[in-house]
Order: C-alpha cells, then sequence, then structure tokens
C-alpha cells in the first residue's frame, strides 16, 4: 500500500469514513479538504432510485443556482436578426445564425451552451452529430429553445444550469467553485437537491434519493444525509 502524503493524511483525518454529514457540513468540509492550487469545481451526485430505461422515470430539469455557478459560461445565440441587439445585451458572447452554422460544421464548438429559437431549429437539427455528444444540442426541455432568447441568455449567464439522470440512475453535476463561500454552496446545493425533489417520477417506488456526495475536483466524495435537505 503506497505511503500517504502529508496533505492525503491531513484530508483522510478530516472524513470520517461512513459518517454521512449534514448539507451545512458537507460544504464547509470540502472547502477544507480541496488542496489543489487551481480553483476547482464543487460537484453533486446524487443517486435515484428511477429505472432511467424507463420513459415515466426519466428525471430530467433546470435549476437557477441562487449563488451562480462560479465558472464564466460562454453563450452563443442562435437567433434571427431582430433578436439580435436583446441577445448581445443580455451577456451572449456569440450571437448570428449562418456564419456560426458554417463554424459548427467545420468543427468550431468554443462554447458552454447554445440558445436558440424554434424557427431555427430546422437549420441547426442537422448539426446533431456535432452538438449532441458534446451536450451542445439545444432543447426545449432544457430552456434552449425558446422564443425570448435574451430572457434565456440572461438566465445562463446568472446560474441556470440543466441536468439528467444517467443511465446508471445517478445525476451529476457543478454546484459552484471552491472559491465560494460555505454559505453559496451550501443555498446552490439546496436548491438543486429541492428541485430534484420536486422532479419525483409518479412511477418511482421506494427510496428516491438514495445518496448524495459532494466533492471537489481530485477530492474526496463527503457523504450527505438526505435527511438533512428533504
Amino acid at each position: 500500500m503506497s505511503k500517504l502524503t502529508k496533505n492525503q493524511k491531513a484530508v483522510a483525518d478530516k472524513v470520517e469514513a461512513g459518517k454521512a454529514y449534514s448539507l451545512q457540513e458537507a460544504t464547509e468540509l470540502v472547502k477544507e479538504i480541496t488542496t489543489t492550487k487551481f480553483d476547482a469545481s464543487v460537484d453533486i451526485d446524487v443517486r435515484l432510485g428511477v429505472d432511467p430505461r424507463k420513459a415515466n422515470q426519466m428525471v430530467r430539469g433546470v435549476v437557477s443556482l441562487p449563488n451562480g455557478t462560479g465558472k464564466v459560461i460562454r453563450v452563443l445565440a442562435l437567433c434571427t436578426p431582430d433578436q439580435e441587439a436583446a441577445a448581445k445585451e443580455a451577456g451572449a458572447d456569440y450571437v448570428g445564425l449562418d456564419e456560426y452554422i458554417d463554424k459548427i460544421k467545420g468543427g468550431w464548438t468554443d462554447v458552454d451552451v447554445i440558445i436558440t429559437m424554434p424557427s431555427c431549429m430546422g437549420k441547426i437539427g442537422p448539426l446533431g452529430r456535432v452538438l449532441g455528444p458534446r451536450g451542445l444540442m439545444p432543447n426545449p426541455k432544457s430552456g434552449t429553445v425558446t422564443m425570448d432568447v435574451a430572457k434565456a441568455v440572461k438566465e445562463v449567464k446568472q446560474g441556470k444550469i440543466d441536468f439528467k439522470v444517467d443511465k446508471s440512475g445517478i445525476i451529476h453535476t457543478s454546484i459552484g467553485k471552491v472559491s465560494m463561500t460555505p454559505e453559496q454552496l451550501y443555498g446552490n446545493a439546496k436548491e438543486f437537491i429541492s428541485t430534484v425533489i420536486k422532479l419525483k417520477p409518479a412511477a418511482a417506488k421506494g427510496t428516491y434519493i438514495k445518496s448524495i456526495f459532494l466533492s471537489s475536483t481530485m477530492s474526496l466524495g463527503v457523504k450527505v444525509d438526505p435527511k438533512t435537505v428533504e
């Protein structure tokens, strides 16, 4: 067995194996045990008691994190000329249509979120092979296909994220950065978990929230007691 480094030992001493912490304690612990020199992301993993293979047990939604994501989100607004000025004013980093569609066909995907209008989806649909695998394809369910492009851009810039359960029944997403205060991380985590609870499918039986873990990039996972957030 390899010997623990000084930092690893200090971290191991702070996290009690098998213990489930309150959400407040977990947000504080994640900051304490993060030793990276960069501003690491804080991630949350929620295991649900659902079968994602069944359409009536799919969990997908959007949430506006009250304290933002802590990240700079690059937004591309693919819209008609009459919406361009409003999209720019709302904070979109790139605004246009045909020229950006051509760039994407050429392999350009240097953005985090793409927002568009229903009338433009006919042109964007063929880009699915490029955008789909990168999680960039606009979707009405995530609020990225809308008539009000400017509003959608503003919400994304302020901390709106979309999420969905994977084939293993786990939702994994980032809720902030280590540089944020424990109170900010707690607020974001609580809002996210509350949203997931509200989305419980009627067809889901038994325990819905099976486990919750908080971690930062390259840190240990901190187990959260679901009862402290329900």
